[in-house]
Formats: C-alpha cells, structure tokens, sequence
C-alpha cells in the first residue's frame, strides 16, 4: 500500500497482524486495524500489545464484515 500505511505482518495473505507496545490497547488501534481490513479486503485481524504480564492478555481478535 503506498499511501502511508504501513502494516506490521500480513500472513498467508488472509490475518493482518497489528503490534503495539502501549499502557493499554484504545479505540483508535482497533479502527487502525480496521482500516487495514478494509484496504485490503482482509476479514480477520490480529491486535497484540506487547506491553502486558501475559501476553494472552494483550491479544485481540478483530472482524472486518465485508
């Protein structure tokens, strides 16, 4: 995508993988990632926030309804 986007991972061309490091996880990363979907027409994202005790606490699934 060369309009300023710049997507973290993108596997086997189907779940795009958003990283972050922040005190907690805002609205505005999950409409980030959401916009991803949507310029690629992906369904499935994965948001992971690196900055927690367990990382299974900083993992969260998103939906794009196409």
């Amino acid at each position: 995508m060369d309009v300023g986007y710049r997507l973290d991972f993108i596997v086997e061309d189907t779940v795009v993988v958003e990283l972050k490091s922040v005190d907690s996880l805002l609205p505005i990363h999950d409409a980030q990632l959401l916009s991803y979907l949507r310029i690629r027409n992906n369904k499935l994202g994965l948001l992971i926030n690196f900055n927690t005790k367990l990382l299974k606490h900083g993992i969260k699934r998103l939906v794009n309804n196409l």
